[in-house]
């Protein structure tokens, strides 16, 4: 799975995470992710197996925060931290 892979997956569930104003917004292009694969716990307790969305350089403000999506529906999960 590569970026652009993640976004088609992630846009067709009618999520914005990858609109063009979102991403404008935080100063991000897509040049700038990666994905890999990761557990996350959720704040339900559950273990989730997704895709984890990082950025490889901080954007605007210092963010570098990754982003998960589960693995089987492309859903955004927020992981307990």
């Amino acid at each position: 799975m590569n970026a652009s892979e993640l976004k088609y997956n992630v846009e067709r569930t009618g999520s914005y995470f990858f609109s063009r104003d979102s991403m404008k917004f935080f100063g991000d292009r897509m040049s700038n992710y990666g994905v890999r694969t990761a557990m996350v716990d959720t704040w339900d307790g559950e273990q989730v197996e997704c895709w984890e969305l990082y950025r490889r350089r901080p954007v605007l403000h210092g963010l570098s925060d990754s982003a998960y999506f589960d693995k089987r529906t492309y859903q955004h999960v927020f992981p307990k931290k």
